[in-house]
C-alpha cells in the first residue's frame, strides 16, 4: 500500500469513528413540548428515562356523588420498567402508585398535575416524589413525569348496576423520567 492509500484509510476511519460517538450517548429528555402544568420545576435534572409497559386495572363502581350512576374507576397499574435499550430496571405497581427499582429501593409520591394527551391515552402527569426507601437508584428521585402515554383508558364497555365489582384490565406503555434537583 501506499503511503497516500494508508492516508486515505486512516482518514475514512476517523470520520467512521467521529460519526458514531454520539450514538451511545442517551439523549437527555427534553420537556419542551410538554404542556407547563406537568414540566418539573428549573432546578431538577434527568436522573433516568424508563419505558413502562404493561396493565392498568379499572373496576365498575357506583359514581361518586352520583347515586345510580356507574363508571369504571382506576384501580393501579402492574408494569414492568425498562431502559432505552429493553432492560428491565424496575417495576411500576399500586396502590399506592409505587416505583422500584431491581436493586430494591423504591418510591411513591402525590400527584401534582396532569394533562390531556389524546383520545384513547392516559394522561401525561408529573408527581412529586416521596423520600426513597432503601438505598439505590430512587434515592434523590424528586420527581416523575409519565410522558409518551400510549393506551391505559377506561374500558369502552358499559359498566352498570349489573357490572357493580367486575374488573377489566387494559394494556398501555408510557415513558417515566425520574428527576434529581441539581
Amino acid at each position: 500500500m501506499t503511503i497516500r492509500s494508508l492516508c486515505a484509510l486512516a482518514a475514512a476511519a476517523s470520520l467512521a469513528a467521529c460519526s458514531g460517538m454520539g450514538m451511545n450517548r442517551p439523549m437527555m429528555f427534553s420537556q419542551a413540548s410538554l404542556p407547563d402544568s406537568v414540566k418539573v420545576p428549573t432546578g431538577h435534572q434527568v436522573a433516568m428515562e424508563t419505558v413502562g409497559a404493561g396493565d392498568i386495572s379499572y373496576e365498575c363502581r357506583v359514581k361518586a356523588n352520583a347515586p345510580g350512576q356507574h363508571e369504571w374507576v382506576f384501580v393501579g397499574p402492574d408494569a414492568r420498567l425498562m431502559d432505552r435499550g429493553g432492560k428491565q430496571v424496575g417495576k411500576y405497581y399500586g396502590p399506592p402508585a409505587t416505583w422500584e427499582s431491581m436493586d430494591g429501593s423504591r418510591l411513591t409520591g402525590t400527584q401534582v398535575a396532569v394533562a390531556p394527551n389524546g383520545t384513547g391515552n392516559i394522561p401525561f402527569q408529573l408527581v412529586k416524589a416521596n423520600p426513597a426507601m432503601g438505598s439505590g437508584a430512587m434515592q434523590g428521585v424528586s420527581y416523575i413525569q409519565r410522558v409518551a402515554t400510549q393506551g391505559g383508558v377506561a374500558p369502552a364497555m358499559a359498566c352498570g348496576a349489573s357490572s357493580l365489582g367486575q374488573k377489566q384490565v387494559v394494556k398501555y406503555q408510557a415513558d417515566y423520567i425520574f428527576y434529581r434537583a441539581m
